[in-house]
């Protein structure tokens, strides 16, 4: 187990690359050339149009902070509220597994709850938090 150990870093690592990937990609098409349609999307879904404005700048900009580590946390906050919002609003109606089902939102939850909890881990720029990314002072 303790060689398992060792790959914790790394897996912390994967985590934030993976989420943040999708979260770019996601924010992407809004950011260059989809966002009219978003923001009548977001009105259509009875949310406040400038609520459009939060989430792409959310999955774009906070997906770009999250693979490189910084404010990790916070952008995990961000994005587990954004997806839990998400699943309220559009997925749920469809059930689980169903098509525009809510399972893949859910695992974008797992995945931010786990960085929320644990950190960015030591590779990244971990801005204001030590060496390990985890909140607590670097090991001398």
């Amino acid at each position: 187990m303790n060689s398992l150990n060792r790959l914790q870093p790394f897996a912390l690592l994967v985590l934030r690359c993976v989420l943040g990937a999708i979260m770019i990609a996601h924010g992407y098409k809004k950011v260059f050339g989809g966002f009219h349609g978003h923001q009548q999307f977001v009105g259509a879904l009875g949310m406040p149009v400038w609520m459009a404005y939060l989430s792409t700048a959310t999955e774009f900009f906070g997906g770009i902070a999250i693979v490189l580590g910084l404010f990790t946390r916070f952008v995990a906050l961000a994005f587990l509220i954004e997806m839990a919002v998400a699943i309220v609003k559009v997925h749920w109606k469809n059930g689980f597994t169903g098509q525009g089902g809510y399972e893949f939102p859910l695992a974008l939850i797992a995945i931010a709850f786990c960085l929320m909890c644990y950190g960015g881990g030591p590779y990244g720029f971990n801005f204001g938090r030590g060496r390990s990314g985890s909140g607590k002072p670097p090991k001398s």
